[in-house]
């Protein structure tokens, strides 16, 4: 059995209503999300997925329950304290990837290090420096160095999810979610980027947290679940 200290995220009694909502979005009794596990998350639209991951990563606070990821119980910090913590230990890959257009691939990938003294850190003590774990990410993610100052909007759609996936693992967040950032890729490209995605994740013993409705991809992970088995109401987005 799973020690409490194996513990990366954990929910216990979390419910969240939305203002002038009659019903909760999420209403869960107890979710527990280990160190290390690549869980894939799947649900129907309205279900609350998004609601979910808000939750998680602090963009919203409960209406009551408990939050706790890392040991700490996120639903007692402040707004601004949440902001601070999820830009110290949550990478995010988005469905529609979010890079900003004008900038590099380079330049792209090291924001998440400008925002967060934590991470940069990390980049230094295992890479020497944000610089160099930006390339080292990129080179494992199979983005050659030629493209490496070009813009962003001058990239393949396989290639911004590259560059989107370095972003958000750039300083070695703790957490990484990703959602639904397959959408947009044919069944052999988004393999690939599974396996790479995945591997890059365990080397850094990374907790992953993989929304998608794609369930014929839920095989490449150590862990699934629908969230209206595990959500008492699911009515939401």
């Amino acid at each position: 059995m799973e020690s409490a200290k194996s513990i990366a995220i954990a929910l216990k009694k979390v419910h969240f209503l939305w203002p002038k909502a009659t019903e909760p979005t999420i209403a869960m009794d107890e979710l527990n999300i280990y160190r290390g596990e690549q869980l894939f998350i799947s649900g129907p639209s309205g279900s609350g997925k998004s609601t979910l991951l808000s939750l998680i990563a602090g963009i919203l606070a409960p209406t009551s329950g408990e939050i706790i990821i890392n040991d700490c119980a996120t639903n007692q910090l402040s707004s601004s304290e949440r902001d601070i913590f999820r830009g110290d230990h949550i990478g995010f890959i988005f469905q529609q990837f979010n890079l900003i257009p004008y900038l590099t691939i380079l330049e792209n990938v090291v924001i998440p290090c400008q925002l967060s003294k934590l991470r940069t850190q990390n980049s230094i003590k295992h890479h020497g420096s944000v610089l160099n774990e930006a390339k080292a990410l990129l080179t494992r993610l199979d983005l050659s160095s030629d493209l490496w100052h070009q813009k962003a909007h001058q990239l393949s759609v396989g290639q911004q999810q590259r560059v989107a996936a370095a972003r958000a693992l750039i300083g070695k967040p703790s957490i990484l979610i990703a959602d639904e950032p397959t959408s947009a890729l044919d069944a052999n490209r988004r393999q690939d980027f599974l396996d790479l995605l995945l591997d890059v994740c365990r080397d850094h013993g990374t907790t992953l947290l993989f929304v998608s409705h794609d369930l014929e991809i839920m095989q490449n992970f150590t862990k699934a679940i629908h969230l209206n088995d595990i959500n008492d109401c699911g009515k939401g987005t």
